[in-house]
């Protein structure tokens, strides 16, 4: 019997391990809590931004709506250094760019695509001979996440590729006017693709979807319950015996949570003591932060808050300052920087001088300064007639040429 035992201690594996293993190991434990404890932000692509600061965010898809349908419904007018047309092959271009959209529908989508990606593209669809060029038939915008640039050997956009569900199409530069028309927000650390404001307010939209999810949370599942249920026993001791526990829990899942439940009685037994517990300073802080995030959020799209409608801001005296700043500082830049990349390019496919332009003297917003820019322009006895018109932004007239 003990030579057996000698012999299954010989013939047991030597176990070999590095002294310093159960530190490895300890370091490697330690390093996945702290994986774990780091906060998770939304990726910083086009797709995850939009899913979680327009699809899932009420405040991003609120300013994302509110900028690019007041751009949109400003009128444009298309001039040259003579005149303004009224009907022109180009005007009626963006009248109905395409058999689907409208002019107020197609312009939306182009100042959506720059406020959620940084980049707009608009393709030119069916090239038709025209007198002095060729008119692209119909205008179309371009998913930004789907599109890339592809550049020269000098560093400029040699040609754009679209990809869909693996097919690529390619399209080149070309010479004169190209086939895409690729307007881009500034970026100080990239040479081909614009820096959107959803991408500098992403980590307010992360905290702003946190505390919306904390809140639903406190909602449905009780993350912070209204009281507790403190056991006595008879002899003392405050243990409860497992039926007891299990037939508690499910008494008070089937009778006294959920909506319909709301305020109903609760009947205790011997030994059972009621504590109520409310909510503590930090807790009602949350829902500050939760402001201070749309706040944040709201800055960042050039929005003033009190147009948002949140609560603490009174930055101007009244709604009517608020709107024709959003109108001077947001809306009109935004508009004017697409109307020149647009007018430009659509101009280079016909073959004229011409440029677009918002009109400003259309802007319900702005009447006040308009009116009172044309009052010093038609008091001003100094200035002619043509530089009056230069100054409001009209084309010369034809007996001053």
């Amino acid at each position: 019997m003990f030579d057996f035992l000698r012999k299954a201690a010989v013939d047991s594996p030597e176990a070999k391990a590095s002294a310093v293993g159960p530190l490895m190991a300890g370091a490697g434990r330690q390093a996945a809590l702290a994986e774990a404890l780091r906060p998770r932000w939304t990726a910083r692509d086009t797709v995850s931004l939009t899913r979680a600061g327009f699809l899932g965010n009420p405040m991003g898809f609120r300013v994302v709506r509110l900028i690019s349908e007041a751009a949109a419904a400003l009128p444009l007018v298309l001039q040259d250094h003579e005149r303004r047309y009224e009907d022109h092959p180009l005007v009626a271009l963006l009248r109905r760019p395409n058999p689907v959209q409208g002019k107020a529908e197609f312009l939306e989508a182009v100042y959506a695509q720059l406020l959620l990606s940084g980049n707009a593209y608009v393709e030119a669809a069916g090239l038709l001979p025209d007198e002095a060029g060729a008119l692209p038939a119909e205008l179309h915008v371009l998913r930004a996440d789907r599109m890339s640039v592809v550049p020269g050997p000098d560093g400029w956009p040699a040609a754009w590729v679209y990809e869909v569900a693996g097919r690529k199409h390619r399209f080149e530069m070309g010479e004169g006017a190209g086939p895409i028309c690729h307007i881009r927000a500034y970026h100080p650390m990239d040479d081909h693709y614009g820096l959107s404001p959803l991408e500098a307010a992403a980590t307010a939209i992360d905290v702003h979807n946190a505390a919306s999810r904390w809140s639903k949370a406190l909602l449905d599942n009780a993350a912070r319950p209204s009281g507790a249920i403190v056991y006595k026993g008879a002899d003392g001791q405050a243990t409860m015996s497992p039926e007891q526990f299990e037939r508690l829990q499910a008494e008070i899942e089937t009778n006294h949570q959920g909506a319909r439940n709301a305020g109903r009685p609760m009947l205790l037994e011997g030994g059972l003591d009621w504590k109520p517990m409310g909510f503590s300073p930090s807790d009602m802080e949350f829902h500050k932060t939760k402001e201070a995030a749309a706040r944040e959020i709201a800055i960042a799209f050039g929005v003033p808050t009190m147009l948002m409608g949140i609560p603490g801001d009174a930055t101007y005296a009244n709604y009517q300052e608020a709107n024709r700043a959003f109108y001077r500082l947001t809306v009109l830049p935004l508009v004017a920087k697409v109307a020149a990349g647009l007018g430009h390019w659509l101009a280079q496919h016909a073959g004229e001088a011409v440029e677009l332009k918002p009109d400003l003297d259309q802007v319900p917003a702005l009447a006040a300064e308009r009116d009172q820019q044309w009052r010093r322009v038609s008091e001003a006895g100094f200035l002619s007639d043509a530089e009056k018109r230069m100054l409001l932004g009209l084309p010369r007239l034809a007996e001053e040429e």
